[in-house]
């Protein structure tokens, strides 16, 4: 990994700085690479190269403190800030996009806060998008914490641990024991996004549940 090959090349503390600094802006809605830098500085402290503690720690803060940052600017800027978002990032920030997202906020609440952590495009609009529909900051909070604390710190202690396993089989294993270890603490990671990918999917595929009926003209249908 080129990031990771980058990252052993800096000081430890200039390690910390970039995750902290790169998932916090990741949190206010600009689309940055903030989980392969979690993970790449993960497999650094595997290595010793850095503290996995001061990782996870550097990555909760970055990814509660951009949120609520994210959630601030969205409450002051309104509708219009994801217009200006779509025109800078059209990919990330599509009317199809927002829509989706919106859907998922109004119908889940503080739930869509929480599972969007897993979910990459949901992840970047979690705060901004709270903001913006004025969801109540304490219930944010109570959400997003959890969800900033089990996203990074648990995607530390996996990806950590999962080099540390790899590391000591590799010396004292075979090549297909090695493969096996890893394979198994892989399939395990993934299990556990794909629950929590297909809980904000349905998240947001679901229409309101109160949306009143239409008889296809705009109209309430008569009864």
């Amino acid at each position: 990994m080129e990031i990771q090959a980058w990252l052993a090349t800096i000081p430890p503390l200039a390690v910390y700085t970039l995750v902290t600094v790169v998932i916090l802006i990741e949190m206010l809605g600009v689309p940055l690479p903030g989980e392969i830098i979690l993970v790449s500085g993960a497999l650094l402290a595997s290595q010793g190269v850095v503290d996995p503690l001061w990782v996870g720690v550097c990555a909760t803060f970055g990814a509660c403190v951009g949120d609520s940052l994210g959630y601030l600017i969205g409450r002051k800027g309104g509708r219009p800030l994801f217009a200006r978002l779509g025109r800078r990032f059209p990919h990330h920030f599509s009317e199809s996009n927002v829509a989706a997202a919106e859907r998922a906020f109004e119908r889940w609440g503080a739930w869509a806060v929480f599972f969007g952590r897993f979910v990459a495009l949901l992840r970047i609009f979690a705060g901004p998008l709270a903001g913006v529909l004025r969801m109540p900051y304490g219930k944010f909070l109570a959400a997003d914490l959890p969800g900033g604390v089990l996203w990074a710190g648990g995607t530390t202690a996996v990806v950590y641990y999962l080099g540390v396993i790899a590391q000591e089989w590799l010396h004292r294993f075979s090549w297909i024991g090695l493969l096996l270890a890893v394979l198994a603490g892989a399939l395990s990671t993934w299990y556990i996004k794909r629950r929590a990918r297909r809980a904000a999917a349905r998240m947001m595929a679901a229409e309101p549940a109160d949306a009143p009926v239409t008889d296809g003209s705009g109209a309430p249908a008569s009864t």
